[in-house]
């Protein structure tokens, strides 16, 4: 009988989201989980002995791909329902810089959710969604620009969400490039009392590893918009307007 404590089950539950982690997401993870706060991740032997400890139960697996520098690690079928994700995907090296900032919102206190379907071709689904109290944040995570063509749909549907759909801001996090070309463009395309909203950072290097410092996701915090978020009276995130979040894939 294998013996959960409190957080191997969010743990499961974090990477039932994230799909895959490196290491170092899963320390930050260790760190924050289940009480949802930390100013650093966990040492790498506690990492490691957590890793080995459900690998040996045979919920946690984890491999290092030859195309990859770094192991990463994921929930077996066994550990929470789900077939195992394929490493060999084009956007694995995006997924693994996703639950790197994930792990890091989970640290501040936040719960995070895969977002919403689109619901149409004018809409745009985020990397992920940080709710905290009454803060909600889209995150996208830009390791690679995107063609210029599609920046204007996308940041047509960010305003939309932060005028109508209670979102706090949006929050872009990438390589010194992408986020270069994200901020051209928001400028262009975001209107101006939102634009201070929609925050570029430049936390990662061109292999998807986190350089930047956490300190930069915190300095600038706008206020929390009304009626929105889980504060007393506030929507839940699956009652977010336009379009339910995925409440069954959310994390703490």
């Amino acid at each position: 009988m294998v013996q959960l404590t409190k957080r191997d089950e969010a743990m499961l539950d974090w990477l039932s989201v994230v799909r895959m982690a490196d290491q170092e997401a899963v320390r930050w993870a260790l760190a924050a989980l289940p009480d949802g706060h930390a100013e650093q991740p966990v040492g790498v032997r506690r990492g490691n002995q957590w890793i080995a400890r459900l690998v040996e139960e045979g919920l946690v697996q984890r491999a290092q791909p030859a195309f990859n520098d770094r192991s990463i690690i994921w929930a077996t079928h066994q550990g929470i329902g789900k077939v195992a994700p394929n490493l060999y995907r084009q956007t694995t090296r995006h997924e693994i810089a996703v639950a790197a900032v994930s792990a890091r919102y989970l640290a501040r206190g936040y719960t995070w959710f895969r977002d919403r379907r689109p619901a149409s071709v004018q809409d745009h689904q985020v990397d992920g969604v940080a709710v905290k109290g009454d803060i909600v944040e889209l995150v996208e995570v830009e390791l690679t620009a995107k063609t210029l063509g599609r920046y204007k749909l996308i940041c047509n549907s960010h305003a939309s969400r932060m005028t109508t759909g209670g979102i706090t801001r949006v929050v872009y996090l990438g390589t010194a490039e992408a986020t270069r070309v994200v901020s051209s463009q928001a400028d262009k395309f975001i209107f101006r009392d939102h634009r201070p909203r929609l925050l570029t950072l430049s936390t990662f290097d061109v292999r998807g590893r986190w350089i930047g410092s956490e300190a930069q996701l915190w300095d600038t915090m706008p206020e929390p918009v009304a009626g929105v978020g889980t504060g007393a009276g506030a929507l839940v995130p699956s009652e977010l307007p336009i379009h339910e979040l995925w409440d069954s894939e959310a994390s703490r």
